[in-house]
């Protein structure tokens, strides 16, 4: 069973059901560290004042917020222990609604919630009520000195919650459109060729079709180092572009024709992708 991040119990009405909640995204990226060209060092950085050249120990800094160009109002951090919410064990679920209602916009973060010990009952009764009534949970609950308002809702049979941005973060993208944009017509030719393409292209989903290439080839150029042995990776010409369309009614045509030509997946005889670049270039690792 995964490490909890977060222990508590959900709360709705009189009913009390003890959760652990832990990480459900593990993102897969490689980070680099700031080394010396030889790669003996592991480069550091440090506080400093760029006018005095002083440096400072982090012991020796204070919180400021700028409230015009070069200056600043600081805050005790005290005067923010003061501030900052009481911390809990409750998870509050406030009201249900649709998950339809919450527009994928706001969420945030995305959690697993795990059965505490002895509440496996009231947990699994939570669950089969929300997949019953097709309804989520919001709730509100503090998690490291923050107060959040998260989405719980159900995922094959266990319980998912999602933190949600508070209304005020969000930007209305209707305030950042330009008016060529909302004052744009378009012909009924033009929606029913795009409608077509819509169907065209329209297909289930298979999130492990998509995959993170360029991760995958820096991993394999790392294992390669990490061995001592001589990389070699082949890069084919790319393949001519087709030239650039006219109009928006002559791309969605073309766009729609060439997608009619493409078999589908299952007739398909499966071709590895190919990396596009001009030459075959040769990297020695280096231990």
């Amino acid at each position: 069973m995964a490490r909890p991040i977060w222990s508590g119990a959900i709360n709705f009405g009189l009913v009390n059901i003890p959760i652990e909640m832990v990480t459900a995204v593990h993102e897969k990226t490689v980070h680099f560290h700031m080394l010396s060209k030889d790669g003996t060092c592991r480069l550091r950085r440090k506080l400093y004042c760029p006018e005095s050249d002083k440096e400072y120990d982090f012991n020796q800094t204070a919180r400021g917020l700028e409230v015009a160009p070069d200056e600043y109002v600081i805050v005790d951090q005290k005067e923010i222990n003061r501030l900052k919410p009481e911390k809990g064990k409750a998870m509050e679920i406030e009201q249900f609604v649709p998950l339809s209602s919450i527009d994928p916009v706001f969420y945030d973060r995305v959690y697993y919630l795990q059965p505490g010990k002895a509440s496996f009952k009231p947990y699994a009764l939570l669950v089969k009520t929300l997949d019953a009534a097709d309804k989520c949970a919001i709730a509100r609950f503090v998690m490291r000195e923050r107060q959040h308002i998260a989405v719980i809702r159900v995922l094959s049979g266990g319980l998912v919650v999602h933190t949600l941005h508070y209304a005020d973060e969000v930007d209305h993208i209707d305030n950042l459109l330009p008016k060529e944009v909302t004052g744009a017509k378009v012909n009924a030719a033009e929606v029913r060729i795009a409608d077509e393409l819509v169907k065209s292209m329209t297909k289930p989903l298979d999130i492990e079709s998509f995959r993170d290439e360029y991760r995958e080839r820096l991993q394999k150029l790392i294992d390669a180092k990490i061995k001592g042995k001589e990389l070699v990776e082949v890069y084919d010409e790319p393949e001519e572009k087709a030239p650039r369309a006219t109009s928006l009614m002559d791309a969605l045509k073309r766009s729609l024709a060439a997608n009619k030509d493409v078999k589908p997946a299952s007739n398909r005889t499966k071709v590895a992708p190919k990396p596009h670049a001009r030459t075959t270039r040769r990297r020695r690792a280096k231990v």
